[in-house]
């Protein structure tokens, strides 16, 4: 006669977050110039992750920006979002030329650990070094670009995704959403 004991599960399992530059060394500092986003340098073509289950939101294959204009909208380059299976949005943006896979369209579901592109230098970043512009927020229309890049400062999260744990942004997000308003004012720089 053998006994099976079955641990409990539970009915909402925590999300599983990952850090979003896979497989290769990683700088960022825990500041950014003028909002709340990180850089984290890497070299070029470094994998560029879902750090979370979640759908694919924006995609950018196009770089726009012009130094000339240098509209707030295009300086991203190229880029993904999604909306993670917690609520909050993740941008990831200045990804190489061509880097972006086919299949990342928006509506797409993707799984933490998926790439969605590579370290780049693309955008307001041509002629610095390559990086990932890594942004936190909450969904919003598509161009309300000055919330897309980043509403709470990232650095404590990746941090703990980078040490293989789940510390999850959704009470912050929320709370600077609350602050700020859901569109808040456009920048004035």
């Amino acid at each position: 006669m053998s006994f099976a004991f079955l641990a409990p599960m539970s009915a909402h399992a925590a999300p599983v977050y990952v850090f979003p530059v896979a497989d290769c060394t990683v700088n960022y500092a825990r500041a950014h110039h003028d909002y709340a986003a990180t850089d984290i340098l890497a070299k070029a073509g470094c994998k560029f992750v879902a750090p979370i289950d979640g759908i694919v939101d924006e995609v950018s294959r196009t770089d726009k920006w012009s130094g000339k204009t240098n509209l707030g909208i295009a300086r991203g380059g190229l880029y993904v979002s999604i909306i993670g299976t917690d609520g909050v949005r993740y941008y990831g943006s200045h990804l190489l030329k061509r880097s972006i896979p086919k299949e990342i369209q928006p509506g797409v579901s993707v799984k933490a650990g998926d790439v969605l592109g590579a370290v780049g230098a693309t955008g307001s970043a041509r002629g610095t070094s390559p990086h990932l512009h890594f942004g936190i927020s909450w969904p919003t229309p598509a161009d309300i670009w000055w919330v897309r890049r980043g509403e709470v400062l990232p650095w404590k999260y990746l941090d703990a995704w980078k040490a293989g744990k789940d510390l999850s942004p959704v009470k912050e997000v929320n709370a600077r959403k609350l602050k700020v308003g859901e569109i808040p004012p456009v920048p004035k720089k």
